[in-house]
């Protein structure tokens, strides 16, 4: 085996290793849709409640909520008064339904690169619901399906404030619950507050749930040659970071932490997370994680809190954190432990953490993400220099010897046998291992699929123009310019190769970088462009090297030829 057949295998291998991710997104199976059950609804297990006689404070292990869901058609006409909350940096809707937190509108993020309307985070549209829910297990007091009394009207974020509150209150015959949202300024992180106040003559013992309900679909806008996860996320000391694919809860294959005394749970999209994060980061309290299928590719997923036991006349809150926004490292990580994990940076995270961090530094000195982007190839250009001139060496040396090669190849014809024993003569005599380049690209692969990774998953890329037309590096190319670019660069990096005797192997390698500009068209401009600077860079590298190892060749007295 060549160099020339190592090169094309690393380089198909990565090809295909990209294209049979998308292909599984594309064509991942929907889950089928549930039969509903009489009267409309579904009888759906949420999480757990207290055993008769039980500890109140501690969920029972095994024992079950049953929670009647409504159809997804119902559940568009439950729909009542809503208050509409404007901070600097979102949009919210509270429907007096439930309590829900329906409507979430990011302002600072565009919904596509083309598109001058805003992310939408949580939405309330046919077959793609998405949206916050809460309430109690047992105790008789309000679910998601409750109705409570808010003003209608817009809550809006002032000049010299902070903070912005929205009021609910639920009046039962035996308890008053009130709910407080809270936004603030310049913060994704929404406070919720239930407070309960017994009325009744008995102890009222319940659980607090807060769940996402949310349809099984990627992102709108996102490309299937870019697969990134988007599904709940359950996050435990015991446990790690888990995530829970949409396919696996509609056939009851879910496998994730249960209970736990500690961690999170949350819903992952690219670039986008919103997650439930308790109000004490030092909370030991036991929880219970759950997720299932509604039906009609709707799914719900959430955690249950300790039990609440609230004695005749006293009163007791529940209290919840609600990050919903862009998965931003400096921000998130600061949250709540392991909630930076959400930033998916496949199977290679050892690699692509500390390739982000020195990217977001080179952004601190440059404040250009494109520009960043080359200084960062330039560097890992820099670090691998040595192990990339061994193998631009032993390329270059094969170059040399390529009519030589070629001369075999018409003496010897379809023999392949008598061919190759002259070949691996002709090496031994010119000292030239054929695999000396083998090693050094191999090196390097693990740390280019890393950077791949880096450059797909960072929301700082997201908007992030570059120069000129690139107004996004998360986008593709709009006029295919540095796809085209690059495949120019390939090209020339394949006249630079050694020339192989094999016309099958040659056109396999003038055939590549027209595979490779195609498949670049739909990736985002921030990875076409890592990939451009480093082909020059290489060219630059091989070109040098392949000149100096002419002249040395020329100036040889007794080279053979």
């Amino acid at each position: 085996m060549d160099i020339q057949r190592i090169v094309a295998f690393v380089v198909f291998s990565f090809s295909l290793l990209l294209l049979w991710e998308a292909w599984q997104d594309y064509n991942r199976p929907k889950p089928a849709v549930e039969a509903a059950q009489a009267g409309d609804a579904r009888t759906v297990e949420a999480g757990t409640s207290a055993a008769p006689g039980g500890d109140a404070a501690t969920p029972s292990p095994g024992a079950s909520l049953r929670a009647v869901e409504p159809s997804a058609e119902a559940q568009e006409a439950l729909s009542g008064a809503r208050v509409r909350v404007v901070t600097d940096v979102l949009v919210a809707e509270i429907d007096a339904h439930g309590g829900d937190l329906r409507e979430l509108v990011l302002t600072g993020y565009r919904h596509n690169e083309d598109s001058s309307e805003p992310l939408r985070l949580f939405e309330q549209k046919a077959g793609r619901n998405y949206f916050a829910q809460m309430g109690f297990v047992g105790g008789d007091l309000p679910t998601h399906k409750t109705v409570f009394e808010l003003v209608p009207g817009e809550h809006r974020l002032r000049d010299g404030e902070d903070t912005v509150s929205v009021a609910l209150r639920a009046d039962l015959p035996y308890a008053e619950v009130h709910r407080t949202y809270t936004f603030r300024r310049s913060s994704y992180l929404v406070d919720i507050d239930t407070r309960v106040v017994n009325r009744g003559q008995e102890r009222i013992e319940a659980f607090p749930y807060y769940q996402f309900l949310r349809h099984g679909k990627a992102p709108e806008g996102e490309s299937w040659m870019v697969y990134t996860f988007t599904g709940p996320a359950i996050y435990t000391e015991a446990g790690k970071f888990q995530k829970v694919s949409f396919e696996d809860i509609a056939k009851n294959k879910a496998d994730h932490v249960r209970e736990a005394r500690d961690g999170w749970l949350a819903m992952v999209q690219h670039h986008f997370v919103a997650a439930w994060l308790m109000a004490d980061a030092n909370d030991t309290t036991p929880r219970e994680f759950y997720t299932r299928s509604l039906g009609n590719d709707e799914y719900t997923a959430g955690v249950i809190q300790a039990g609440l036991t609230i004695a005749p006349g006293e009163e007791a809150s529940a209290r919840m954190r609600l990050y919903a926004g862009p998965q931003e490292l400096s921000k998130i990580k600061t949250l709540a432990p392991g909630l930076d994990l959400v930033v998916d940076y496949g199977w290679l995270t050892v690699l692509a953490y500390p390739l982000f961090i020195l990217l977001n530094w080179l952004h601190g000195l440059v404040h250009n993400w494109g520009v960043a982007i080359i200084l960062l190839t330039v560097l890992i250009k820099l670090v691998f220099y040595p192990l990339s001139a061994a193998s631009y060496k032993s390329m270059a040396k094969m170059r040399k010897l390529a009519p030589r090669l070629q001369s075999l190849k018409e003496r010897y014809g379809d023999d392949r046998q008598k061919m190759h024993e002259a070949m691996m003569k002709i090496y031994q005599e010119e000292k030239i291992n054929p695999l000396g380049g083998c090693l050094p690209i191999l090196v390097q692969i693990p740390v280019f699929i890393a950077l791949y990774w880096v450059l797909l998953g960072a929301v700082e890329l997201r908007q992030a123009p570059f120069a000129g037309w690139i107004t996004d590096l998360s986008q593709p190319d709009p006029y295919f310019v540095l796809p085209i670019v690059m495949a120019i660069t390939s090209f020339i990096q394949v006249k630079l190769s050694p020339v192989s005797p094999d016309p099958v192997q040659q056109k396999v390698m003038m055939a590549m970088p027209i595979l490779f500009s195609i498949m670049f068209i739909f990736f985002p401009a921030g990875l076409v462009l890592y990939w451009l600077v480093n082909n020059v860079l290489s060219i630059l590298q091989q070109w040098r090297i392949n000149t100096v190892i002419e002249r040395a060749a020329k100036a040889a007295p007794n080279i053979k030829r």
